[in-house]
């Protein structure tokens, strides 16, 4: 029979190995970094999000002869329509981040390029996108949208009858810029026509995500891609106003919009729009 001290060694080591399975047995709850047990503290918690907002939206036209610089040619082409959104964001994940806004709150511009896919099939693709917020900057990258940081601002329209308020009848003026760096990439205006308007861009189509992250591993080769459908699973909009508009692009020593040449404004709505991403899906080969 082993003695006393002996099964008392035992046992103490028993549990040090117990304790230390456990340990490992418990996952790290955070979905994007910083990695912690807790999660609290990471970027943007695991879906769904969602997501409330007034948009400004701006159907383009623009040139295609670029196309192979900004769509892979297994993917599709571009048709030469678009749209170009303004938007004012608010996003949730379980209401916590309305009662702290500064968390639920992001203005973004969004460019959606429609393209033909090689079996003929319409979608629409997002080549740039400018956000001012890190929470919507991550969750955009990990849906394959391209976001990188920027300042856009927008007219809010009030239900008030008042000189500031931009109400939503024939006559009323918005407006909508965009800055990059400091520097002025985008500036819209828009005067609406009492009539009633039609949802453009992602709010009418399926837009195509490009998802690729390096490996540092291998820093000479460059990130394999694929892409992804957003798994919508609620949406909910207002009645969309139309307007006349008129959109003005201006160089920018960095960022490429130039690549789509000179846009023209084709016509454009306001309105607001709710949605709820899931999560992703492959899209169809």
């Amino acid at each position: 029979m082993m003695p006393s001290s002996q099964r008392n060694v035992r046992l103490h080591l028993d549990l040090i190995t117990c304790g230390k399975e456990n340990a490992l047995n418990q996952k790290f709850e955070s979905f994007t970094a910083p990695f912690t047990r807790s999660g609290r503290s990471s970027i943007v918690p695991s879906p769904p999000w969602h997501y409330a907002g007034w948009l400004m939206n701006v159907a383009i036209r623009y040139d295609t002869v670029q196309t192979a610089a900004l769509v892979r040619p297994e993917l599709g082409r571009l048709t030469g329509s678009g749209c170009i959104h303004f938007v004012e964001w608010q996003a949730t994940t379980d209401g916590s981040e309305l009662i702290d806004p500064i968390y639920a709150q992001y203005r973004e511009t969004i460019v959606i390029a429609e393209i033909e896919r090689p079996d003929g099939k319409l979608y629409n693709f997002c080549p740039f996108i400018w956000v001012d917020q890190d929470i919507s900057l991550i969750r955009g990258l990990l849906q394959g949208w391209p976001k990188k940081i920027g300042s856009t601002y927008l007219t809010r329209s009030l239900p008030l009858e008042h000189a500031a308020a931009a109400p939503l009848k024939k006559g009323s003026r918005m407006g909508a810029t965009l800055a990059v760096k400091d520097r002025r990439l985008i500036e819209a205006s828009l005067t609406l026509t009492g009539k009633a308007g039609s949802p453009y861009g992602f709010l009418a189509n399926r837009t195509i995500g490009t998802i690729g992250w390096p490996d540092l591993t291998r820093p000479a080769e460059y990130p394999e891609l694929r892409w992804v459908l957003p798994d919508i699973q609620g949406k909910v909009s207002s009645d969309w106003h139309d307007a006349e508009a008129a959109i003005t692009v201006l160089p920018h020593p960095v960022e490429e919009l130039s690549l789509l040449g000179g846009l023209q404004a084709e016509r454009a709505s306001v309105g607001w729009v709710g949605i709820t991403v899931a999560g992703a899906l492959p899209l169809p080969s």
